[in-house]
């Protein structure tokens, strides 16, 4: 081994060594220009999001980003408690270097919180990288490709609204829209799908029903939906009817993803076990760390099924660490859906503008996250916060 490079490895281990010497947290409530309805509730005026920023004896950030939603994942409330209360304890003092042993006492330390424990791992993987000048796709494995394909949701309740948005995708070179159904009648969503496949046949279209599907006309309405051909047909009913799931996969050849019926490993399994899905929606929010994403990822393709990267109501913080993760994850094959920040939010909390070409989410190559977060806006949008290292 050369000086050099026994001289780098030192310093890097040096690096390593630096401890975490405070935590900040803020809830943000983020405004919004447009109402979105899902199956199983909706979002209009603003979204809630918590950001977390951890700083190294240097003086380096590094950030993360907990983006819940109450009928889904649970409260912002609830992440800001999580993080501020219940992880604070296991973070501030250790090194940089233990992010293995940080994330299972924080993960053990409270329960649930997903969202709260993904913006953590985000945070520790920002300052890791930055510290270090490497990207976090690289110390997740490495980067296997340069952009995403962008996929964006239509899921205004006023159609007309949405047809504007999908002139505005179509000029922006987006080609993958994911059409949100179940919220208001067969009928609606029927109509929609008409006019989609008829006046953008262009797109790549596919379907979500957030659960939104009562169990006795299920079967009925997803085999009319698989006539107009969508990609994939999301989560028709409830997560905990996982036998009804089966039986819908089975009743069409049209693939049939599971959201909110996969959170974890452990979901995935019983997916797996049960055979309720052809693919599945990997979101970092309920997933609680990148590792545990790219392992459903893995799960997935080992048997076959299929992985999109799907996301909650996210800022450009949450949009960015799941840009990372899926460059570092081959098995992700059918886009993303990291649309909020450039097409949802009235301002975004980045510096600059998360990246979007052409219908490609653009994969960074800067240290951290390789964006900078504006914490300007992160006071000026914050109703709550908390500073400090105890």
């Amino acid at each position: 081994m050369g000086l050099a490079r026994s001289v780098f490895m030192v310093g890097d281990g040096l690096r390593m060594q630096q401890k975490i010497i405070d935590m900040a947290v803020w809830h943000l409530q983020l405004p919004v220009n447009a109402r979105r309805d899902h199956g199983i509730g909706s979002v209009e005026h603003s979204v809630d999001i918590v950001v977390v920023r951890l700083t190294s004896e240097d003086g380096t950030h590094g950030y993360g980003e907990a983006s819940s939603w109450s009928v889904f994942t649970g409260s912002a409330e609830a992440s800001f408690a999580a993080l501020d209360r219940y992880m604070r304890p296991h973070v501030v003092g250790r090194s940089l270097g233990d992010r293995a042993a940080i994330l299972a006492d924080t993960g053990a330390c409270v329960a649930h919180c997903t969202e709260a424990k993904v913006a953590l791992d985000t945070a520790l993987l920002d300052l890791q990288g930055r510290v270090h000048d490497l990207p976090v796709w690289a110390l997740l494995g490495g980067k296997c490709c340069d952009t995403i394909p962008l996929s964006c949701s239509i899921a205004d309740p006023d159609f007309d609204k949405d047809v504007a948005l999908m002139d505005r995708l179509r000029a922006d070179g987006v080609r993958i829209i994911k059409v949100k159904t179940g919220f208001k009648g067969h009928a609606y969503d029927m109509m929609r799908l008409e006019r989609l496949r008829t006046e953008y046949p262009e797109f790549d279209i596919r379907v979500d029903y957030n659960q939104g599907l009562h169990q006795d006309v299920a079967i009925k309405c997803v085999q009319e939906i698989a006539l107009f051909e969508p990609t994939f047909i999301e989560q028709p009913v409830k997560a905990h009817l996982r036998s009804l799931m089966a039986r819908l996969r089975d009743s069409t050849d049209v693939p049939l993803l599971a959201d909110e019926s996969v959170f974890g490993p452990e979901d995935m399994q019983t997916a797996i076990d049960m055979g309720l899905a052809d693919g599945v929606s990997i979101k970092l929010m309920k997933a609680g760390n990148m590792t545990r994403a790219q392992t459903v990822a893995r799960m997935a393709a080992n048997v076959g099924m299929l992985a999109y990267g799907g996301d909650m109501f996210e800022a450009g913080i949450a949009h960015l660490a799941g840009t990372h993760m899926i460059a570092a994850t081959p098995e992700i094959t059918l886009g993303c859906e990291f649309y909020q920040a450039s097409y949802f939010l009235e301002e975004d909390v980045l510096e600059t503008p998360f990246e979007v070409n052409d219908g490609q989410v653009v994969v960074p190559m800067g240290p951290g996250l390789g964006v900078n977060v504006d914490e300007g806006k992160l006071a000026k949008y914050a109703i709550t916060s908390s500073m400090g290292a105890a």
